[in-house]
Order: structure tokens, then C-alpha cells, then sequence
């Protein structure tokens, strides 16, 4: 608090105390059906049934879905990516971005009011808050109740407080089944035999989903989450907003049905201010865009109810552009501005990337070689004819399938290439979506080579085997050197 002292005319001094932080007001949301009701219903069980089934789902024996970090490998339906694809995830950030960039240029916070994991959870604890305790008055009265708490009132919040913990914690579980295949972490959580950090985000993902879809709400929109800060820089004229049409609805007020209101000097708006007891965010939409707005268009589904209701026509409410606004055109000749150069730019970028993205995803080759020099010995003799240096070879197979791989190497006359034991090196066996890390040693006769540094080459050659193996040869060329001392 900080104090500030007022003289009056007397002399005498009042102090007025301030609040320097605002004190939150609970939001009592209401409920409404609509178009946007509807999308958004649609988008939560969308979502939800990707989130909670994916895990589920089963591909060539393994989980479809799991980022496997401790053997440091993610799995994608049959995409099996390693550490050395960094790129792709990159890409995908990369298009994520854009994508945000897009819709917001195009329709601003879509994302946040429909497909957000923060308004998903929102609208699901409503829901069940709504079921167990009812609407927004029987809510409010149910708060307003003083100490002692009533068994009823005990009763309901037990109920709805139990209801979302279970929600929250299923949520955690699923959530941790992405990095541990979900029916081992199903075995190990029905055994009590979960590991520590499986145990700790379990815990703590349940806790935030509890937490923030709970209680914080529109407090993460408001403070926490900073696309709603940088939102109004990708927001420009022909972006299409929710929008409150001030010419049409001021002034605002209360009339009878049956009254003439553009006699009595009166908008549209009737000023009942059920688009305010509908917003999550607790906004009043007709004071114009705020970053608080989620474009959920709750607001747009009540007023469209309300002017129903006193038979004016609806719209009042609206996604429309500040173009269409200023210069009073309907949507759909405002539509034909969507298509403008940032927009455009956002797509050929995205566009370009895409097909980056899909060309390398699909021309990639599932043969990986890594040639290391042994750096104990890079030279030595043996035999007393012969010059040998060692190499690690490190040979990674991200198909599903396994690879029969031949290693040749050349580069110098009657070069021989032998295994850690001396034996000759025929066919290798590399596992589906392994690595296999084999020490080779290279030999030449003395009489064959001079002193100093050669280049050599590792021509390795792979075929995949197995039930669903394309049989296609897979071919790496990896360069390297070969010493001999002076």
C-alpha cells in the first residue's frame, strides 16, 4: 500500500491509502451457446482426443508417439528421429511461429481462443464447475456464503475439487506417457514403483493443469502468457477482430421491447451487459480491443441472443476488420482484403518450408555414418611390413527395419580393412532404429605408400531386411586420412 497525505482548507491532514497491485475480482463466467460455443466444443474434444489417445496408439510395435530420452530418440509414427535431426525440430518451431504469426495477422488471438492448453483446461474446469455448483448467480451465491461453511456448501466444493484433481492428474499421467511408453508407466503407477522424476512431473504437470485451469484463469492471459503483450504489433486494420459496432450500439440503455429506441435517441445496445458475464477474461468488449480480449467470441454468441430477443438484427457483436468499421462494409467485401502482402508473405514462407520439411522427411536416408580417428595411436607397425591406424566407426540405423551393412575402404593400394580382433570384416548386422559403435583397423604394406597424410574413403553400403524393408541400398561415403610416420 502506499499512503498520500490531502491538506484540507482547515489544515489538517487526511491520508488516502492506494493500492499499488490490483486485487484480483473473481469471474463468475456465464454460460452461452452459439457458433462460437460450438467451435469452440469442438476444438476441446479435438485436442483432448489427440492428447489422451495418442499415447495409445500403437505403431510396428512400439508406441506412435514418444520422445524417448533416455535412449535419446523420438518417435513419430514411422519417422524415428536422433539427436543429429535437431534441424527438424527446428523446422517445426519454425512453421509453429509462422503459423501463429498468420492467424493472428488474419484473425487475431484464434489460437488463444480455441486451441490454447490454458483455455482448453479453462473451458473443461468450467464445465465441470458449472455441472457441480450451477451457473453464474448459483455460483455467486454459493461464494457469497459467510463462515461456518454449510455441509452443502462443503459438500459441492469437495465434489468439484475432487473432480478436478482426478482431471489433472489423468492430464499428468498422460503427459509423462509421452517421454515413458505409456503402458510400462501404467504398470510401474499401478505397482507404486514409479522412478523420481517420473513421479516429480507427474505430480507437478497435475498441479499446474489444477492450478492454472482452476484457479488462475484469466490471471495467465492477463500477466503470464506474453503473446498477448506483442499481440497488437501483428494486428493491423484488415485483421479481424472481435469488434463492438459503437456507431450502431451507442448510446447504449434500457427500453421496453415494444419501444421505439431510435425515438427515444438510443443505439442498439441495450446495455444488459451479459457480453461482459460471458467473457472468461471479464472484459467489457464494447470499451473497444483490449489485450485481455482471447477472441473466444463468447460475447458475439450472447449479444446475437440478446438482440434475437428484441428483435434487431444481429451483428452488433461481430468479427469484422477497423476497415470495415471506418468505411462501413459488410464482411464479406471486407474478406477481400485477407489477402494482403504480409499475409501472402506468411504463406509462400510457410509454404516454402513445408515442402522443405516434407521433401527431406521423405528423401531422408536412414543410414548414418560417423568416421573418429583413434587419437591413443594414430600411426603404428605391425608385423614389420605393415602400417596400421585405427578408426570408430559409428553406424546408425533409423529405419524400423533391420540394415545388412558391408564397409569397404579405399583410397590406397591393397588396403585391408580388419575388426578389433584382426579378423576381416564381412557383413554387419545394425538393429532397427540402433546404433552400432565398431572399432576397425586399416593396414597397408610399408613398400606401398609414403610418409605423410592420404586421403581414404569409408564406402559403406546397407540393405534393409525384414517383413516391411524396401530392399532399397542405402549408400554413406564418409572421407578420412590415413597417417603414415616418416
Amino acid at each position: 500500500m502506499a499512503n498520500d497525505f490531502l491538506a484540507d482548507e482547515g489544515g489538517s491532514q487526511n491520508t488516502v491509502e492506494l493500492s499499488l497491485y490490483e486485487v484480483r475480482r473473481k469471474i463468475y463466467p456465464r454460460s452461452v451457446s452459439g457458433v462460437f460455443a460450438k467451435w469452440r466444443l469442438i476444438l476441446v474434444l479435438v485436442t483432448q482426443i489427440l492428447f489422451y489417445g495418442l499415447p495409445w496408439v500403437q505403431w510396428n510395435d512400439r508406441q506412435a508417439v514418444l520422445f524417448d530420452l533416455v535412449s535419446r530418440k523420438f518417435y513419430i509414427f514411422g519417422l524415428v528421429l536422433w539427436p543429429q535431426d535437431i534441424i527438424y525440430l527446428t523446422l517445426l518451431l519454425i512453421l509453429s511461429a509462422l503459423a501463429l504469426f498468420l492467424f493472428t495477422a488474419v484473425a487475431g488471438r484464434l489460437f488463444c481462443g480455441y486451441a490454447c492448453p490454458q483455455t482448453v483446461y479453462t473451458e473443461i474446469f468450467m464445465w465441470i464447475e458449472r455441472k457441480v455448483e450451477g451457473d453464474r448467480f448459483a455460483r455467486i451465491r454459493l461464494d457469497g456464503e459467510d463462515w461456518p461453511w454449510s455441509f452443502h456448501k462443503w459438500r459441492i466444493k469437495i465434489t468439484k475439487h475432487a473432480v478436478w484433481i482426478l482431471i489433472a492428474l489423468w492430464t499428468g499421467f498422460t503427459f509423462v506417457g509421452y517421454f515413458t511408453p505409456i503402458k510400462v508407466l501404467s504398470a510401474e503407477l499401478i505397482a507404486f514403483t514409479l522412478g523420481p522424476w517420473q513421479a516429480f512431473w507427474l505430480l507437478f504437470y497435475s498441479f499446474a493443469t489444477w492450478g492454472n485451469a482452476g484457479f488462475m484463469r484469466e490471471q495467465v492471459c492477463k500477466y503470464m502468457c506474453p503473446y498477448a503483450r506483442f499481440q497488437s504489433v501483428m494486428v493491423d486494420k484488415d485483421t479481424f477482430v472481435v469488434t463492438y459496432d459503437k456507431t450502431r450500439g451507442d448510446p447504449r440503455g434500457g427500453r421496453a421491447k415494444a419501444a421505439n429506441h431510435k425515438e427515444l435517441g438510443l443505439g442498439d445496445c441495450v446495455d444488459c451487459s451479459i457480453c461482459v458475464q460471458v467473457c472468461p477474461t471479464g472484459i467489457d468488449i464494447r470499451d473497444g480491443l483490449q489485450y485481455m480480449c482471447i477472441g473466444c467470441g463468447a460475447c458475439i454468441d450472447a449479444c446475437d441472443q440478446v438482440m434475437d430477443k428484441v428483435g434487431y438484427d444481429k451483428g452488433l457483436i461481430r468479427y469484422t476488420s477497423e476497415r470495415a468499421m471506418l468505411e462501413h462494409m459488410d464482411n464479406k467485401k471486407a474478406r477481400h482484403y485477407i489477402f494482403r502482402p504480409r499475409v501472402l508473405i506468411y504463406i509462400g514462407i510457410m509454404s516454402v518450408l513445408l515442402i522443405a520439411f516434407a521433401s527431406s522427411v521423405f528423401l531422408r536416408n536412414p543410414l548414418r555414418v560417423d568416421v573418429m580417428r583413434d587419437r591413443g595411436a594414430l600411426a603404428r607397425e605391425v608385423e614389420g611390413t605393415k602400417i596400421e591406424n585405427v578408426y570408430r566407426l559409428q553406424i546408425m540405423n533409423s529405419s524400423e527395419n533391420p540394415m545388412n551393412v558391408s564397409i569397404v575402404a579405399t583410397g590406397l593400394p591393397g588396403m585391408q580393412i580388419l575388426s578389433s580382433q584382426g579378423k576381416e570384416i564381412s557383413e554387419l548386422i545394425v538393429n532397427p532404429s540402433s546404433n552400432l559403435l565398431i572399432p576397425v583397423k586399416l593396414r597397408v604394406a610399408i613398400e606401398d605408400v609414403k610418409a605423410g597424410t592420404h586421403p581414404i574413403n569409408f564406402d559403406i553400403e546397407a540393405t534393409e531386411s525384414g517383413p516391411n524393408a524396401s530392399k532399397t541400398l542405402r549408400v554413406r561415403d564418409e572421407k578420412s586420412s590415413f597417417i603414415v610416420p616418416r
